[in-house]
């Protein structure tokens, strides 16, 4: 299991089903769910200080993230 916090899973743990049937059967929702992925493990290592940035940075990347999650919720709850 991965020590990385807010992974889908984590964040909306009775949906997993859903989550793992629209990354196989939707296109643009496993693309989402990849570009969050990938967008919080970013946000993961500037505030561990793997990679540091900015504060600035690390604010806008959180603010991304939060969008993309609530995305994804929305295509979640809709399926």
């Amino acid at each position: 299991m991965s020590n990385t916090p807010h992974e889908l899973h984590e964040e909306f743990p009775a949906e997993a089903a859903k989550i793992h049937a629209l990354k196989v059967s939707n296109a643009h929702f496993a693309r989402l769910a990849e570009e969050y992925h990938e967008l919080n493990r970013q946000v993961h290592r500037a505030e561990s200080g793997v990679e540091p940035v900015d504060q600035f940075a690390e604010v806008e990347m959180r603010k991304k993230r939060a969008a993309l999650k609530d995305e994804i919720f929305r295509m979640i709850q809709a399926a």
